[in-house]
């Protein structure tokens, strides 16, 4: 398209698009209508109309004899009171009352944001008052309550309120640990005497929890572990000095702009320096642990303790993450010694599902080194690695270990890549794997496994189905009773005009046949043409053809086709999908070249196979790694897809972080050809159709920065476009009343103003 006036379109955008409406309205995306069976903008994000059904958050206790939970507390004072239930029985015990958790000379009772039971549940640690700090809220106050006595006591000693994270007790619950302006301390529950463990933290050296990027990439928020033995803590620091600063800019709660700044170290630049120390809860010198290489070019992702107390055992990576060491040390000595090593000539993931088995003289182990995702138990003693679930199918993450009985049990899909199910296979290895979820309820199963794996809270759903979670009895799949089954919901989605997804398999010439989905108009006629309007992510964090419950984005997909649009979307190789070790890691050094191809390629054979798609009016959109795909579809292809909407996305490769993009990509100094011509910014002077950016100009992951440049590069190529900052909003562009639905209105009348339903 020739580029006319840029401002005129960014004000109409920036008005919620009422020129659109006042041209088409016919298309105005919640006029006044007596269908109710007709899904609108206003009550999918406006109105909460299909909430789900509220259940939990649950927790096993220790000992696997029942669950505690949160209900509201009877009486005009409101609260919530904890409530125990027999798993077997379904008996009903409070625990806590709400009276109990008001302190003295209060009225209503604390909030609870988060509560952990000591080991013995005789005392209840409470998080409240919380801060958000970056993606959660991990900043709050803490309060002890004595079950016994039912003396209610605030934490943390003197200090700023709301300023402690990640409390937690010793394993012998008599202490708790916390952090408080990046030092780490430890409070004893009889005296509450507070003992400061590390003093040298400051707004450049953390102990105790992470920097931006281990917090984002690794899911490293709580920085230290209590040795078993409750003597001793082994913590992570991180020195952010010498990391370049991200500015985020709030031009709109004051007078003046408010200005944050954060280390977040950009791909090729410079690391924190990382190290792990131990340290005795009583106080003392920190004992630092010796780990191979240049603190600023290793990662330490993921640490625990031996069983036993006697080591502490740690995953360290290498800077292009191609090598995963297990590495063992001395917490006296501070020496260490590799006692396993995972290598592959692409990229190796951090272990999050590790656990130890045998008294601690193995630990299981999720690895692709047979071409498949599969668990091993690795003996650290001598680094032999037994394989426990053998078979050309990937294991997705595990789930519990029944040690008792000699079972793993861990999700899969070993036929179906789109849904997910619970297995169970012998911890001694050799043997064959036994699918426990039952044959007669398809799609995708999610499972929280009692300690003792007797018993499960169980969801299950499917693409259009909302998810139902029940009690079950393990191993037999018996279901106790229902929790939550969304009944209310259910019946109203019966009362609209759906259509049944179709999943389907595109095959390509020249690769892997592709899953999709699809979803028609209701009344589907085939003699028609129906614009195509894709959905994309792409990227190797997610997948978007899975058959689950898709919540908001399905409903307003599915109001899209009652509209008239054909909606689907494709998983293209190097997606998160179970399919093998090769079908993840062909986009090697290819981020946004192989998927952007796949997606061309997909699309292409779909309008070729259903000649009721018109090829005239393809449209594509997506967040943040969907939001470049999308950017890289109308750029590289102009002349397959005509209407683009990108959110939240990456424009230049070299803007995003080091662990993420460094994993996938290599460094810029070896790869400057991936980096470029992965980048969606390098083909914006191809653009010939409709482009939409919106961008939360407070997002701390994908910047800001992102959208401006492509923005100037646009200008430069002489292209028009639409774009619709949201001020001060984060990746999740939630934040602030009105938000949701105001950005899925803005979606929606762009699409409907540029790839019309009828010509």
């Amino acid at each position: 398209m020739r580029f006319r006036i840029l401002l005129p379109r960014f004000l109409l955008i920036a008005l919620g698009l009422g020129l659109l409406v006042a041209r088409n309205p016919a298309s105005a995306v919640d006029a006044p209508t007596t269908n109710s069976a007709l899904l609108t903008v206003d009550r999918i994000f406006g109105q909460g109309e299909f909430k789900l059904q509220d259940w939990g958050p649950a927790r096993w206790l220790a000992d696997g004899s029942g669950y505690t939970t949160l209900k509201p507390a009877p009486g005009p004072d409101g609260g919530r009171e904890i409530v125990r239930y027999d798993p077997a029985s379904g008996r009903r015990e409070v625990l806590v009352t709400a009276a109990q958790l008001t302190p003295h000379g209060e009225t209503k009772p604390l909030s609870l944001a988060d509560y952990a039971w000591s080991p013995d549940a005789r005392r209840l640690l409470i998080f409240t008052y919380t801060k958000r700090v970056w993606r959660r809220e991990t900043r709050g106050d803490y309060w002890l309550l004595e079950r016994a006595t039912g003396q209610l006591r605030q934490l943390g000693g003197p200090g700023e309120p709301a300023t402690m994270m990640f409390a937690t007790f010793s394993p012998d619950g008599t202490r708790i640990a916390f952090v408080r302006q990046n030092n780490l301390f430890v409070q004893n529950l009889a005296n509450l005497r507070v003992t400061r463990l590390t003093s040298d933290g400051s707004a450049t050296l953390i102990n105790g929890t992470s920097d931006w990027v281990t917090e984002e990439e690794f899911d490293l928020r709580q920085g230290y572990h209590w040795s078993p033995d409750s003597q001793s803590l082994a913590y992570w620091q991180f020195d952010v000095s010498g990391v370049r600063d991200m500015t985020l800019v709030n031009n709109t709660d004051g007078l003046y702009p408010q200005v944050t700044t954060y280390a977040y170290p950009k791909v090729g630049e410079t690391n924190s320096a990382c190290r792990l120390g131990v340290v005795r809860a009583s106080g003392g010198r920190t004992r630092w642990l010796a780990a191979d290489g240049d603190p600023r070019n290793r990662y330490l992702p993921a640490m625990t303790w031996t069983p036993d107390s006697k080591q502490v055992i740690f995953q360290q990576l290498n800077r292009l993450q191609n090598t995963n060491r297990l590495v063992l040390a001395n917490p006296r000595r501070g020496t260490t010694h590799t006692a396993f090593t995972d290598r592959d000539d692409t990229w190796v993931e951090a272990v999050a599902d590790w656990r130890w088995i045998d008294n601690g003289h193995r630990v299981l182990w999720l690895s692709e080194r047979d071409g498949w995702r599969h668990l091993h138990a690795v003996s650290p003693a001598d680094g032999t690695a037994t394989l426990l679930t053998p078979g050309n199918w990937d294991v997705v993450h595990l789930a519990g270990v029944d040690e008792t009985n000699g079972w793993v049990y861990f999700i899969a899909s070993p036929d179906n890549p789109t849904q997910r199910y619970l297995y169970r296979a012998p911890l001694t290895g050799g043997g064959t794997a036994e699918r426990v979820s039952p044959a007669d309820q398809p799609g995708t199963h999610s499972y929280d496994i009692s300690p003792d794996c007797h018993w499960a809270f169980h969801t299950r759903s499917r693409f259009g189905q909302p998810p139902v979670t029940d009690l079950i009895k393990l191993p037999g799949h018996e279901t106790i009773r229902v929790l939550a089954d969304n009944s209310p919901l259910r019946a109203q989605l019966a009362t609209l005009s759906l259509t049944e997804p179709e999943f389907f398999r595109v095959s390509l010439s020249n690769g892997p046949a592709l899953d999709a989905w699809c979803l028609k108009p209701p009344g589907f006629d085939p003699a028609r043409k129906y614009p195509l309007f894709l959905h994309v992510y792409g990227e190797p964090a997610g997948s978007t053809v899975v058959d689950a419950w898709g919540g908001e984005n399905y409903l307003w997909h599915q109001s899209l086709a009652q509209q008239g649009y054909v909606v689907m979307s494709i998983d293209n190789r190097g997606t998160a999908a179970p399919r093998g070790r090769d079908w993840r890691k062909s986009i090697y050094r290819q981020i946004g070249i192989l998927a952007s191809a796949d997606q061309a390629a997909a699309t292409r054979q779909i309008l070729q196979d259903r000649p009721y798609l018109d090829p005239n009016r393809v449209g594509i959109w997506g967040w943040s790694g969907g939001g470049s795909m999308s950017l890289n579809a109308i750029f590289r292809y102009p002349e397959l897809y005509h209407t683009a909407m990108a959110v939240a996305f990456v424009s230049n490769q070299r803007y995003y972080d080091t662990v993420y993009q460094e994993r996938y990509m290599g460094l810029p100094s070896d790869n400057p050809d991936g980096f470029r011509d992965g980048s969606p910014i390098t083909y914006a002077g191809n653009l010939r159709g409709n482009l939409l950016l919106v961008y939360g100009t407070g997002d701390d992951n994908c910047h800001y920065q992102n959208c401006e440049a492509l923005i100037n590069e646009l200008i430069r190529q002489n292209k028009l476009f639409s774009v619709m900052p949201y001020p001060n909003r984060t990746h999740a562009i939630r934040e602030g009343p009105n938000t949701r639905h105001h950005l899925y209105e803005t979606l929606t009348l762009y699409l409907q103003a540029k790839m019309p339903t009828k010509q």
